[in-house]
């Protein structure tokens, strides 16, 4: 590129208060600094991430239906609350169910849960229903950026799990770096659930995640019994940084069970 050019480029940059986040390395957080790091709270996890999920930063768990992304992020907003952090899940379709949260160790009185209109039977035609569907993203992230503007949260997490992809990839690429500006030097982690890999910061990550097969507990291999509810998943977990994909070994996880 021409010297010009460059010049030119890195002052436009600059204008737009982009050049930090498109020019410039950001630096490593200390491993293991809950100030920059915010624990999953699956150690195998979370010695894969360096610590946990970047803080300051948009990273997301994807993977297919039962592929423990969930799971991950119930876990993350589990741990947060045990610190006595406060968190935020935006729920586009209404899928959170407080009952299992509860269960699995998130302290309800910490969780500021949005809750979108849940999907309804007998939608006379796909338009409509692809209207609907970009609708009610739309709406998630006007709450995630309220969310996030606020600040004071831990962890904030906007579940776009069951969200067609094609309806995510019409969402423009600027929404996320507006999303990255907003928390930036920020204590607050914020995570994506998906399908697929949609957005994430320079500092952020991608964990795609596959369930690879479900085993009994020790206890339960001892009675041959394998309810799905005492059951333990096997998911395995590879990072993907922001510029290039890991080449290390998968991480494999063990969890019970397996939501997602």
């Amino acid at each position: 590129m021409p010297a010009t050019a460059r010049a030119e480029l890195e002052s436009l940059l600059r204008t737009r208060k982009l050049d930090r986040t498109l020019t410039t390395a950001l630096p490593s957080p200390p491993p293991g600094d809950e100030r920059w790091l915010a624990r999953t709270g699956i150690p195998e996890l979370d010695a894969r991430l360096g610590g946990g999920i970047p803080r300051g930063q948009l990273s997301e768990f994807v993977g297919p239906r039962s592929s423990g992304r969930l799971t991950v992020l119930l876990s993350a907003l589990a741990a947060a609350t045990d610190r006595g952090e406060v968190v935020a899940l935006v729920d586009p379709l209404d899928m959170f169910d407080p009952e299992s949260a509860s269960a699995g160790g998130i302290d309800l009185a910490r969780l500021l849960w949005i809750r979108g209109e849940a999907p309804g039977a007998g939608r006379p035609s796909l338009p409509r229903e692809h209207g609907w569907l970009q609708a009610a993203v739309d709406r998630a992230l006007k709450a995630l950026n309220l969310v996030l503007q606020a600040g004071g949260f831990g962890v904030v997490a906007l579940d776009l799990a069951e969200v067609a992809p094609p309806v995510l990839r019409r969402i423009p690429f600027t929404t996320w770096l507006r999303v990255q500006r907003v928390i930036e030097g920020s204590e607050t982690a914020c995570v994506l659930i998906g399908s697929e890999p949609m957005a994430r910061s320079p500092a952020g990550l991608t964990v795609a995640l596959r369930c690879t097969s479900r085993q009994p507990s020790s206890e339960n291999r001892a009675r041959a019994v394998l309810p799905r509810a005492l059951s333990v998943s096997v998911i395995d977990a590879r990072v993907i940084r922001a510029r290039a994909m890991e080449t290390g070994r998968d991480v494999c996880l063990r969890v019970s069970p397996a939501i997602s």
